[in-house]
């Protein structure tokens, strides 16, 4: 089957559909008959009730609040309130007058049933049960209130995705003290630029970390945090690499201060939840930073237990019987989501390494090891699985496995395929779409909705997405901007050293009024599924004819020649410039002209004649952050002639050195 023809197969094409016993089993279901009992409100279909949720909008976060018992000292007195100015999204608040904490809500399970398990590359796992990370957690807290660590305090992490990374997050909620985390293989200059926004109290490290089969000591690194970072006043180090580390008597007393994660641990004490609005800061997280300084972008205590039940709840129907898992490093917002697995009483399974080593199959094995049934994995992850032929369904024991999500960037319609042919064909497949600056996804799985190839299934119950055409009207079945015209409880309190709001305001409201621009190009259809195209500030603008580059990327890697590319319009206001396309070819393949010849003719036929790449070039690897998304803008700016370093931050970058390529391309000039 040729490529055209396999698309068009695919394009629309049901790949399952929930059975009624299993419709009827789901947390969405459950919520639907709650509704009907106790407001009286009944719905004939899902998209009646994202209808109701989006235009009754207190009602419908009120209605979660009782039916996740969420606990409040005081219960709340509005559910939402915009302030003297009238409506106005990005001034929302929230259960004014509640007072809530999140790792209370996170850790009210305390039994032997199993919370955490961690795994490494080596296979070598470790499990402890809810009473155990309660236990865990208000040891680190005794130890960080013992250290002067208060409410309003901020402690950061240079840590793995390990569980003493989550019983350390759960012990700074507990205080009231806000938390943010970097991995050990992340930059040293990156952690700087991030951590040195919070002024934190105490950094928490590990002594090194393995990746890829090899082990990495991060002395230097957290010495340079250290002196760069002057509000430090401790330092906590968690021997991970050598389990018998001592320090000396000048690591202990010196300006910088350091001792050993057993030396914090207080044991024996109770464990106090320090109660706190429902908007006072629960993390902060970071904008890529791929240009200047990252934004550090502050999330709420009460927006991440409520967000985050909805979405793991009702959207990913997780509840106690799960085990939950979606591979991420600490600086990832996927890490804070599965995190919030405990919230709904699921158990989290940690995976510390890279997904790659030694082979595609190390996460699958993780899955079968571990009896994973919700499976997060990132959609290139999919689609490297897909073009190295393998068949995780025939490899692995899977049949604990009921829900697979991706996210990261879009899915292909042949990733979709893949899934149900070679993993599993009976389970939901959930890609969805959101981001680090609303803690959550805007778009994703519907547990009672059938899957569809290429398609994300749902607007989420509350995200009132919408998609805007170039007048800024809202359109069905025409692709256009992703908006949100209704405000949400996880989106951003503000950003750190932001004192008027204008970075924040800038960054998603000043294109529409009163409206949040996301900057992804979306379709939402008649049916209520919805396809995003990739960002909207990166995109292919031919003679006036707009695509989104993941439409491009889904017939680029087809090629069994190609096993990654990029793409780059470099046209400007004004002026239309060259198509340029990029590509990591496979183990002993070239560039040749048929090969080019090939891809014009796959993109003629299969997107338009307007979209043929003027240059193709061989790279040997495509540069990207460090959470993985292709660097399509910063690289548009280098071969614009803008200087590399104001192009992009390489410590944002996995892989800085690839920019070499296009630095030199943009300097001999002549692409």
């Amino acid at each position: 089957m040729n490529t055209d023809e396999g698309q068009k197969q695919l394009e629309g094409k049901v790949l399952w559909e929930p059975s009624v016993t299993r419709k009827n089993s789901t947390n969405l279901f459950q919520y639907q008959n709650w509704l009907s009992e106790s407001r009286n409100l009944q719905f004939d279909s899902y998209n009646d009730l994202w209808q109701w949720s989006v235009d009754q909008i207190p009602e419908f976060w009120g209605s979660l609040w009782e039916y996740f018992q969420i606990k409040s000292v005081n219960g709340y007195k509005n559910v939402l309130n915009y302030g003297p100015q009238g409506k106005r999204l990005e001034k929302a608040k929230w259960f004014t007058g509640s007072e809530l904490n999140y790792a209370e809500h996170a850790l009210r399970f305390r039994d032997d049933k199993v919370a955490v398990v961690g795994v490494d590359e080596s296979g070598s796992k470790v499990e402890w049960s809810r009473l155990d990370l309660f236990i865990k957690t208000a040891e680190i807290a005794a130890g960080l209130r013992s250290m002067g660590v208060g409410r309003g305090d901020s402690v950061v992490a240079f840590m793995p995705n390990i569980p003493e990374t989550i019983a350390a997050a759960l012990a700074v909620a507990s205080i009231g003290a806000f938390w943010s985390s970097c991995p050990p293989e992340f930059g040293t200059r990156s952690v700087i630029d991030r951590f040195h926004q919070l002024q934190p109290k105490v950094l928490l490290a590990v002594d090194g970390y393995r990746y890829g089969g090899k082990s990495f000591t991060v002395d230097n690194a957290i010495r340079q945090i250290q002196e760069e970072i002057p509000s430090l006043q401790i330092t906590v180090v968690l021997p991970y690499l050598d389990k018998d580390l001592q320090l000396t008597a000048d690591d202990i007393k010196n300006s910088h201060p350091t001792i050993l994660w057993h030396d914090m641990l207080i044991p024996d004490q109770e464990l106090a939840f320090e109660q706190v609005s429902f908007d006072h800061p629960l993390c902060v997280v970071y904008s890529s930073g791929t240009t200047g300084a990252p934004k550090a972008i502050v999330h709420g205590h009460g927006g991440a237990i409520l967000e985050h039940m909805k979405l793991l709840s009702l959207h990913m129907d997780l509840g106690e019987n799960d085990r939950f898992f979606w591979f991420s490093t600490t600086g990832w917002i996927m890490w804070n989501i599965l995190m919030s697995g405990l919230l709904v009483g699921a158990s989290i399974v940690l995976y510390d390494g890279n997904p790659g080593y030694p082979d595609l199959r190390s996460l699958w094995k993780v899955a079968q090891d571990t009896q994973i049934t919700c499976f997060g994995v990132s959609a290139p992850y999919i689609q490297s699985c897909l073009k190295a032929g393998l068949e995780p369904g025939h490899e692995f024991d899977l049949e604990k496995l009921k829900t697979i999500g991706s996210t990261g960037a879009p899915l292909s319609p042949e990733g979709f395929e893949w899934v149900y042919r070679k993993v599993k064909d009976q389970l939901l497949l959930a890609s969805v779409s959101g981001g680090t600056d609303v803690l959550t996804a805007f778009l994703g799985g519907g547990p009672t909705l059938p899957v569809v190839a290429g398609e994300l299934q749902c607007r989420c119950l509350g995200c009132k997405v919408e998609s805007f055409n170039e007048l800024g009207y809202s359109v069905i079945g025409e692709v256009g901007e992703l908006v949100v015209t209704e405000p949400m409880p996880s989106m951003p309190l503000y950003f750190l050293n932001d004192p008027d709001g204008q970075r924040f305001h800038e960054s998603y409201f000043d294109v529409y009024v009163d409206v949040w621009r996301h900057g992804d190009w979306i379709k939402i259809n008649k049916n209520g599924t919805s396809i995003v195209y990739g960002r909207s500030d990166s995109t292919l603008n031919r003679s006036g004819v707009r695509m989104g580059t993941s439409e491009f990327y889904r017939v680029i890697e087809e090629f069994p020649e190609i096993a990654d590319s990029l793409v780059i319009d470099t046209s400007r206001l004004g002026v239309e410039g060259k198509l340029l396309l990029f590509v990591v070819l496979q183990n002993d393949v070239q560039l040749t002209d048929d090969l080019k010849s090939k891809i014009g003719i796959a993109i003629r036929s299969n997107l338009s004649p307007r979209h043929v790449p003027d240059e193709a070039y061989s790279i040997n690897e495509v540069p990207r952050t460090l959470n993985g998304k292709k660097l399509e803008v910063p690289v548009k700016k280098i071969l614009s002639g803008t200087n590399v370093e104001k192009a992009v931050s390489k410590d944002a970058l996995v892989n800085p050195q690839s920019l070499d390529f296009f630095v030199e391309l943009a300097a001999n000039g002549n692409y």
